[in-house]
C-alpha cells in the first residue's frame, strides 16, 4: 500500500487556537484524523509528521524518501519563505513528488508571504483553499504512479 507523507512546519501545531479567523477552527489533529480518513478510501495511507524546527522537517523528508514515500504534501509554514536548507531537502528525494500546501491565500497577506522559497523544487502549489487544501494534494498525489 501506498504511503503518502503529511508534513507540516512551524506554528501548525496551533492550528484551531492561532488565528481562527485565518486558519480556521479545526485543530492539526482534526486534519490528520480527516487526512487518515480520506486516504483509507483513496487505498493508501498517510504518515503524519509536524515540527517547529527545521532540521526535524529535513530529516523526516529524508527517512521518508527512504522508506519509499510515494509523494509528500508539504505545508513548510514560515520556512516557505526562508528555508533554501528546505527547499534543497525537497530537491534532494526527487523524483519523489511533493506538493506544497497552504491552508491561507498567501498572496493575498503580507508581501513577505508573496515569495515561497521552497515551491519551485514542489510539483505543484496549493493556497488559500483551508483545509481542503491537504485533500487535494493527497488525491493528487495518490492518483500518480
Amino acid at each position: 500500500m501506498k504511503t503518502i507523507g503529511i508534513l507540516n512546519g512551524p506554528n501548525l501545531n496551533r492550528l484551531g487556537k492561532r488565528e481562527p479567523s485565518v486558519y480556521g477552527a479545526d485543530t492539526l489533529a482534526d486534519l490528520e484524523r480527516r487526512l487518515t480518513g480520506e486516504a483509507a478510501a483513496l487505498g493508501v495511507k498517510v504518515e503524519c509528521f509536524q515540527s517547529n524546527h527545521e532540521g526535524a522537517l529535513i530529516d523526516k523528508l529524508h527517512a521518508w524518501a527512504d522508506a519509499g514515500v510515494a509523494g509528500v504534501a508539504m505545508n513548510p509554514g514560515g520556512y516557505t519563505h526562508t528555508s533554501i536548507a528546505l527547499r534543497d531537502a525537497v530537491s534532494s528525494i526527487a523524483p519523489i513528488p511533493v506538493i506544497e500546501v497552504h491552508i491561507s491565500n498567501v498572496h493575498a497577506r503580507e508581501e513577505f508571504r508573496h515569495h515561497s522559497r521552497t515551491a519551485g523544487a514542489c510539483v505543484g502549489v496549493i493556497a488559500g483553499l483551508g483545509l481542503d487544501g491537504y485533500s487535494l494534494a493527497l488525491r493528487n498525489l495518490a492518483a500518480r504512479k
